[in-house]
C-alpha cells in the first residue's frame, strides 16, 4: 500500500495544496509544530501526530517544531477573545513538556526536533518587516474569518500582537525551506489559513515550491461535535491532567459508530487486522470487544504498555470480578487516584459514611443487612473492622478503598 492509500483508508484525507494525493508518495523533507500554549497536548493533536507517523514510516524526513516563539504570542485563530499574555519561564517549561511528549510518541523513529524561538530571538525587528513583512498581503489576513469576527460589530478585537500570528508561523516554513529543504507543512485542519503563508512566503522570497497537507477534524459520530472532549474536559496526553486510568477510559466508552474509525487514525494496526476486528464488532457490539483493542493500543502509544497493563487490572477489579488481592503497589496507587480513600482501622460502617458513599450510619446498616456491601469481592452480613488495605464495594459502582498495612 502507498502512503496515498493508507491517508486515504485511514481518513487522513482533507485540505492539501497537492493537486493530487499521489504526489505525498514522494518522500520529501517535511515538518509539523505544537505551540507550547499548555504544558501537555490533547487527543487533538495525537490524531495530527499519528498522521505524522504515517509519513515517517513511509520514507518523509520530519520535523517536530515546538513553537517557543509563537507560543508566547498564540494562535488567535477559533477565539473570539485576546489570549492572555504568557511568561517567558511558562512557555520553556511548556516547551521541555511537548519535547517529551514528541520523544513518547515518535518513539523509536528518527526525527529533528527544533524550537522557532531558535531562530526568531535573533531577529532584528526592521530587517524582518522589511525582508518578510513586506510580502504578507493585508489583505489576506484581513479576509480571514477569524479577524473579521474579532474586528467586526460586536468583536472584542485583536491585537498586534495576535494578528501577526499568522505571518509568524509562516516565517516558519520559509526559515525550514532555507536552512533545511523543507517543502512540506503537516497540520491540523484549524492552521491552514497559516500554514499556506509560509507557501506564499517560500513562492515570494524563494522562488520555491512547498505544500501543505492538513488532518481533518476528528468528529464524535454520536454527538457530531468536535471528538476529544470527555464530562471533565479536554483529554490530556499528560498524565497529571489526564490520568493513565481515565484516559484508557476514555477510549474503552467511545461510541459505537465511531469505534472503528478511531481505531484507524489512533492506532498503527494494519488493515487487516482493522478489518477482522470490525467484522466482530459489527456482529456483537454489546461485547464492546473493538473498544478494547483501541483502548490498549492508545495508551500502550501514550503511556506505555506497562501502564496500561496495571490499568487494565485495576479495571478488572472494579468491574469484571478481579482478585483485589493480585493488585500491586503500582497499582493499589493507581487506584487511589480515582476513588474515594479511607485509612485502616475503621469499620465498615465508618468507611461507607466518611467516603460519602452513604448518607448516614443508618444507610449503611440497611445497605449491610439487604447484601449490597462487599469487601474484596464477598458480600458482608454485619458490620467488622478493616485493618488491612481492602476494596470495600457498595452496589454495582461505587467503591472505597481502606488504605492500611497489607497482610
Amino acid at each position: 500500500m502507498k502512503l496515498s492509500e493508507e491517508l486515504q483508508w485511514r481518513g487522513f484525507v482533507n485540505q492539501m495544496t497537492f493537486d493530487d494525493i499521489s504526489k505525498v508518495d514522494t518522500p520529501r523533507k517535511f515538518y509539523f509544530g505544537v505551540d507550547p500554549s499548555a504544558d501537555s497536548m490533547q487527543i487533538g493533536n495525537l490524531a495530527a501526530a499519528m498522521m505524522v507517523r504515517l509519513f515517517m514510516e513511509y520514507g518523509h524526513e520530519a520535523y517536530l517544531l515546538v513553537g517557543g516563539a509563537t507560543g508566547m504570542i498564540g494562535d488567535p485563530d477559533g477565539r473570539k477573545d485576546e489570549r492572555e499574555i504568557r511568561n517567558a519561564d511558562t512557555v520553556a517549561h511548556n516547551v521541555e513538556c511537548i519535547s517529551a511528549q514528541y520523544r513518547r510518541v515518535f518513539e523509536g523513529r528518527d526525527f529533528h526536533l527544533v524550537n522557532n524561538a531558535d531562530w526568531f530571538r535573533n531577529i532584528n525587528y526592521i530587517d524582518f518587516l522589511y525582508k518578510v513583512g513586506k510580502y504578507m498581503s493585508m489583505t489576506q489576513l484581513l479576509d480571514r474569518e477569524f479577524v473579521q469576527s474579532r474586528i467586526g460589530e460586536g468583536g472584542s478585537g485583536i491585537s498586534y500582537a495576535e494578528f501577526s500570528y499568522s505571518l509568524m508561523q509562516g516565517y516558519d516554513f520559509l526559515h525550514l525551506f532555507r536552512e533545511h529543504g523543507v517543502t512540506l507543512q503537516v497540520c491540523g485542519a484549524d492552521q491552514w489559513g497559516n500554514s499556506t503563508t509560509g507557501v506564499s512566503l517560500i513562492r515570494k522570497l524563494e522562488g520555491g515550491e512547498a505544500h501543505v497537507y492538513s488532518v481533518p477534524l476528528v468528529i464524535n459520530k454520536a454527538t457530531g461535535r468536535k471528538f476529544g472532549k470527555s464530562e471533565g474536559g479536554a483529554i490530556w496526553l499528560d498524565e497529571n491532567k489526564t490520568s493513565v486510568y481515565k484516559f484508557y477510559q476514555f477510549w474503552l466508552n467511545v461510541d459505537d459508530d465511531g469505534v472503528i474509525d478511531y481505531m484507524k487514525m489512533y492506532t498503527t494496526l494494519d488493515r487487516d487486522t482493522i478489518e477482522a476486528i470490525a467484522e466482530n464488532h459489527a456482529v456483537n457490539p454489546g461485547a464492546r470487544s473493538a473498544q478494547k483493542v483501541l483502548a490498549r493500543e492508545v495508551t500502550d502509544i501514550v503511556h506505555g504498555s506497562a501502564r496500561r497493563e496495571s490499568v487494565e487490572r485495576v479495571n478488572e477489579v472494579l468491574f469484571g470480578g478481579g482478585d483485589f488481592k493480585k493488585l500491586s503497589d503500582d497499582d493499589l496507587g493507581a487506584l487511589a487516584e480515582e476513588i474515594p480513600c479511607v485509612d485502616a482501622g475503621i469499620d465498615v460502617i465508618g468507611a461507607l459514611v466518611e467516603s460519602g458513599a452513604v448518607g448516614s450510619n443508618g444507610e449503611a446498616k440497611r445497605l449491610l443487612k439487604s447484601g449490597a456491601i462487599s469487601l474484596n469481592g464477598e458480600k458482608l452480613a454485619e458490620n467488622k473492622v478493616v485493618n488491612a488495605t481492602s476494596l470495600l464495594k457498595k452496589g454495582k459502582n461505587t467503591f472505597v478503598l481502606i488504605m492500611g498495612e497489607n497482610e
